[in-house]
């Protein structure tokens, strides 16, 4: 009997023994495995580079040294915190603001300029073939008046329109329907009522005609108007360049000679940066100073708002119509127009709460004790506020000054 004892003793302290080794190897294996999952390797120069396996920086290229955590780690917020990289969360204690929802209005600001109204531009045109004898205008952008001599035209269909007039009325003058229609062809020429009188008193042919200015103007060239004034305004020489016709030359039919500008009606052209062109209307009121005197302003409304991007200064364009005659606005003068803005409600935020990276708008949000980068979707510009139409509300709370929390090492990154 005490042998069976004894054996049975034997056997229950051989198994104590070895379920201790067993839980005791296990606990060591688990141990192994999160002291392994712990591992982290980092850069210490960048330490916002976090690995799960050795290897180099990819900013310099320094090989990573191990960094291990503690288990506590996970249950700590503010130690998880630290750790996160410094690209997507900054610990710290900063200043903050938030949003405010509220309706704002302001003035716009536009450079602008004085350029010419092609609508009132008038083409002087051959009304028929010929040969130009003389020219009374020599320079691009000449001030004519109403009425002055632009050139002296010898024409061929002008001579056998004439023969055939003084013929009519020397062999058939009762005909009055026929020298009535000839009498009207020789005023579509260009030739005036006393002119036609002395050919009928003189019966003396006269094969060139003047060419008289219909409307007083400055003398452009034939090629496209809006070119002709930008080239003006960018070469100062332009004002003393030759026209493209001389004396000599020979031109067709309704072939335009050269254009008449109009500056009595005249375009002020301002600019609209990206952004504000929702707040411009048409027949909207605008005041007007000229770089001559900046004190002196005057009144007008906007006439036109294009809708096709300049794609030089991806700005949009707004025309306003000026009556030059009492103005005297020379051309290619510069332009300051102030625009009242109609009232806007919306969730605003201060300039310096918001980063520019380029292709994405940022706020740095506030979350326990750090600050997170969060992207947001932007409007318009009031002042020094800024819409924000996505991304956060008036109960998130931002730091003040976004450009402060930038690391200067690294890129931000949102989520």
């Amino acid at each position: 009997m005490n042998k069976y004892i004894k054996y049975g003793l034997a056997f229950i302290g051989i198994s104590i023994i070895g379920i201790a080794i067993y839980f005791y190897a296990t606990k060591s294996d688990n141990h192994s495995e999160m002291e392994h999952q712990n591992e982290l390797y980092t850069c210490s120069m960048h330490p916002q580079i976090i690995r799960d396996k050795p290897g180099n920086c990819p900013i310099c290229g320094m090989a990573l040294v191990k960094k291990i955590t503690q288990n506590s780690a996970a249950d700590d917020n503010s130690i998880g915190n630290l750790i996160k990289p410094t690209d997507n969360f900054i610990v710290g204690n900063y200043q903050t603001t938030t949003a405010i929802d509220t309706t704002l209005s302001s003035e716009i600001n536009l450079p602008g300029i004085v350029s010419y109204d092609p609508n009132s531009s008038v083409n002087i045109a051959a009304r028929m073939s010929g040969r130009i004898e003389r020219m009374y205008v020599d320079y691009k952008y000449q001030k004519v008046n109403k009425g002055q001599k632009l050139f002296d035209l010898y024409s061929p269909e002008l001579l056998t329109e004439q023969q055939n007039f003084i013929y009519l009325i020397s062999n058939d003058a009762d005909n009055r329907s026929i020298i009535n229609a000839s009498k009207q062809k020789l005023l579509l020429y260009g030739m005036t009522n006393n002119q036609i009188n002395n050919l009928v008193s003189t019966k003396r042919t006269n094969p060139e005609i003047t060419i008289y200015s219909p409307v007083s103007g400055i003398i452009s060239g034939t090629e496209n108007m809006s070119n002709s004034a930008n080239a003006a305004m960018q070469n100062a020489s332009a004002t003393t360049e030759n026209l493209s016709v001389k004396e000599g030359d020979y031109i067709k039919k309704s072939e335009v000679v050269f254009k008449l500008l109009n500056t009595n009606k005249v375009w002020g052209i301002f600019n609209v940066i990206q952004g504000y062109n929702s707040l411009i209307k048409v027949n909207q009121s605008i005041k007007i100073a000229t770089e001559l005197d900046e004190k002196e302003t005057f009144d007008a409304r906007i006439n036109f708002v294009e809708t096709q991007l300049n794609l030089t200064d991806k700005s949009n364009r707004i025309r306003v119509y000026l009556d030059n005659s009492v103005l005297k606005l020379p051309i290619g003068l510069r332009l300051q127009g102030v625009v009242k803005t109609n009232p806007t409600k919306g969730i605003w935020i201060q300039k310096q709460a918001m980063v520019s990276l380029g292709n994405k708008k940022i706020v740095f949000l506030k979350i326990e004790n750090g600050f997170k980068a969060t992207a947001i979707k932007t409007g318009i510009e009031i002042d020094d506020f800024i819409q924000i139409i996505d991304g956060i509300s008036v109960k998130d709370t931002i730091a003040k000054n976004a450009q402060y929390l930038i690391d200067s090492e690294s890129f931000i990154k949102t989520e």
